[in-house]
């Protein structure tokens, strides 16, 4: 939980950090609306519900109960990309992401406008990602404490986890992180169970629960949180975690 003090510091980054963002970025938004319509016809934006601090379990039941929004994002899917299979995660190389798609996601450029939700408040510069409210449930139960990394938190435009990991979550090959793999996703060298996504969710949970840590005192937060941001124009360029 963090403290209160860190939690007046957070904001006051947040609103500097978002409104600098936008002036900054602002200029690109046509550039990049434009290549979106060319590839793939359809909506410049997407808007989804995410699940973002967690409040608790709703009374009488073992549901999870989350401060629910709409985050923004460049389209990089097609259009029709959940016509009959409902809330799914992308995967690594999904079909479902056009050309300019993938360029967006792997220099993070589709997350430009979420500078939005941080300007109002419902997410934070940095923080873990937020995921939907669909799969939430799903993941919670698969992966131990995974809802902690939610906890008195807000989501982040940026973080340990994206700064740290592949987009998707999984580990770059020949980081510190990746030489751990087999031992943090599978300890007890199960068959057939390679590449699933709550291995993926593992790994970020531990990077998720590291910076929450680091939000109990001001002087871990500011260290971390200037490290995240000074990173983030790095995973940004090259497209890949550290």
């Amino acid at each position: 939980m963090a403290a209160p003090s860190v939690r007046i510091l957070k904001r006051a980054i947040d609103l500097a950090a978002a409104s600098v963002g936008l002036a900054v970025t602002l200029p690109l938004f046509p550039a990049l609306a434009l290549a979106i319509v060319v590839d793939s016809p359809g909506p410049v934006f997407y808007s989804q519900r995410r699940a973002g601090r967690l409040l608790g379990r709703r009374s009488g039941g073992r549901r999870l109960d989350y401060e629910e929004f709409t985050m923004f994002k460049f389209r990089t899917m097609r259009v029709d990309a959940e016509k009959g299979t409902g809330a799914v995660v992308a995967e690594e190389n999904d079909p479902r992401i056009t050309r300019i798609g993938r360029f967006l996601r792997r220099t993070r450029l589709d997350e430009l406008p979420q500078l939005l939700n941080v300007l109002v408040g419902t997410m934070s510069l940095v923080g873990p990602r937020p995921e939907r409210p669909e799969l939430i449930e799903v993941l919670a139960e698969a992966i131990p404490f995974f809802e902690e990394r939610m906890r008195g938190v807000k989501p982040g435009l940026t973080g340990l986890a994206q700064i740290s990991l592949g987009y998707t979550g999984r580990p770059p090959p020949g980081s510190p992180v990746a030489a751990f793999g087999d031992d943090l996703v599978n300890p007890f060298d199960l068959e057939g169970v390679e590449g699933a996504l709550a291995d993926d969710m593992r790994i970020k949970l531990l990077f998720d629960l590291a910076y929450t840590a680091s939000l109990e005192r001001v002087g871990p937060y500011l260290a971390t949180e200037i490290e995240i941001i000074l990173s983030t124009p790095r995973t940004m360029l090259f497209g890949l975690g550290r």
